[in-house]
């Protein structure tokens, strides 16, 4: 399963919202640099999901505020 997400890095929250069935709007405390807001959208991600997060891989946008990520 494919899902869409917007990211925001650096924001004073984290927060998950369900956009559509295949969309996620995450916002997450993370700064953008080292892949760390990365990491933190699929750990916030998974915990919405109630996954483990190394089922969840990042398939597009590692650099972008949108993304593209592969539940397995």
């Amino acid at each position: 399963m494919f899902i869409k997400l917007k990211v925001h890095p650096g924001e004073r929250r984290e927060k998950v919202v369900k956009k559509a069935a295949d969309a996620y709007e995450i916002w997450t405390k993370a700064r953008p640099e080292r892949g760390l807001a990365n990491a933190s959208a699929i750990r916030l991600l998974s915990l919405q999901l109630g996954i483990d997060a190394r089922r969840i891989l990042l398939i597009k946008g590692a650099t972008s505020p949108a993304k593209i990520v592969k539940v397995i």
